[in-house]
């Protein structure tokens, strides 16, 4: 190989590994912008406030609930939900046991500060398409996007 062969060799080489490297640097990095961008987080006053500014608040959660926490994927169904209830009990309309219906283990896509890694594997309840935990007067509910469209379309099929 002549020289200025060899030298564009070399820079090709050079420049293939340097993208390299910086793709496992900012890979991870990236990523977590990437799915930030299509969740959006909120808080609230009370479950009515919650209700009223965002139609995707579950309609089970009571108007004088309190310290209304929700994060929710745009791009599919997950919901995370964390809220304080007065009463310190399953809001109406609520089954209390173990939920019997999808995968309430599954690891929950979605992560936030405020909703506690491993509450799933201690569900309570289910409050239509979300299993719940109660604990104490904190409600933490979590809903899984992949088993709310199964079970929307084992609904539909005829009986």
């Amino acid at each position: 190989m002549n020289g200025i062969a060899s030298k564009v060799a070399i820079g090709v080489v050079g420049t293939g590994m340097a993208v390299a490297v910086a793709a496992v640097a900012v890979g991870p990095r990236v990523a977590e912008w990437y799915d930030g961008r299509h969740q959006e987080q909120s808080t609230y006053a009370s479950g009515s406030d919650a209700k009223a500014d965002r139609r995707s608040v579950p309609t089970w959660l009571p108007d004088n609930a309190t310290s209304i926490r929700y994060l929710m994927s745009t791009t599919g169904d997950d919901r995370l939900l964390r809220a304080t209830l007065p009463e310190g009990r399953l809001p109406a309309g609520c089954t209390a046991g173990e939920p019997t219906k999808g995968n309430h283990l599954a690891p929950v896509s979605l992560k936030a500060g405020w909703f506690p890694d491993g509450i799933t594997s201690k569900a309570t309840g289910s409050c239509g398409h979300y299993k719940v935990t109660l604990t104490g007067n904190q409600l933490y509910a979590w809903q899984d996007g992949a088993a709310v469209q199964a079970a929307l379309r084992a609904e539909r099929l005829p009986r």
